[in-house]
């Protein structure tokens, strides 16, 4: 693997994955993308800034992150839960338009826009992994709690165009993995409300969640596209 790719590399699971990859793979190269202006590049890491609600941005990522050689990895690493005022709704009278609008555009469409830049710029010779963060409450038959209707839904439908995106990725790419990736509960801005409910040695650390999330990507194979795995390597029920 020579070519890599973070994009929403300034927040918590992102910048852990920075951090992982050159640990996991010698002399990898890898470009962070970010809303961030301030990220500073280094030797074997470059910084590069993206408006995730401009195309056009995303698609001159994709020119940027190419330009010298295919690319063998992709991670997604953004994702919202509650912004502000808005929290997970725990009962249908807690719904609304605003809830449904920001999380879908940040959880659903944001990485389908991402999908169609970048999975065509991933290295057709060998094998090459598109990975966005799901999670698991996106399992439709794993629900048994209800609630967080948006959260779930949002990362329903993401699931569904990840599966989308890699039956049609498999007809002329036939080494891309593309899959989505649970990584536990981990302790950053997105849990920090939840954290109390978590139970013990259940909250994981970025760079512990990163680095077993990088074990799975490993041993992933063609066969694999369009699932969605845990942070442990089973596979997550759609």
């Amino acid at each position: 693997m020579n070519n890599a790719i973070v994009i929403g590399s300034s927040g918590a699971i992102g910048s852990a994955f920075i951090k992982q990859l050159p640990i996991s793979f010698n002399n990898i190269s890898i470009f962070g993308f970010s809303s961030n202006k301030a990220l500073k590049s280094s030797q074997s890491i470059t910084y590069n800034y993206i408006n995730y609600k401009n195309e056009d941005s995303i698609e001159k990522a994709a020119l940027i992150a190419s330009e010298k050689s295919p690319i063998d990895l992709v991670i997604i690493a953004t994702g919202i839960l509650h912004y502000g005022e808005i929290m997970p709704e725990k009962s249908l009278r807690d719904l609304s338009l605003e809830k449904f609008h920001l999380l879908f555009e940040v959880n659903t469409i944001l990485p389908a826009l991402i999908m169609k830049q970048f999975i065509p710029k991933l290295n057709r010779k060998s094998k090459s992994v598109f990975a966005v963060l799901s999670a698991r409450v996106g399992s439709i038959s794993d629900n048994k709690l209800g609630g967080w209707y948006s959260y779930r839904a949002s990362k329903s439908a993401l699931n569904m165009i990840i599966k989308n995106a890699a039956i049609e990725t498999s007809r002329y790419n036939k080494h891309a993995v593309i899959i989505g990736l649970h990584p536990g509960t981990v302790d950053s801005q997105l849990s920090k409300p939840f954290q109390s409910n978590v139970p013990e040695k259940k909250l994981f650390t970025p760079d512990y969640s990163a680095k077993k999330m990088l074990e799975v990507l490993e041993k992933l194979a063609p066969k694999d596209t369009g699932k969605c795995f845990d942070w442990d390597g089973k596979e997550v029920a759609p």
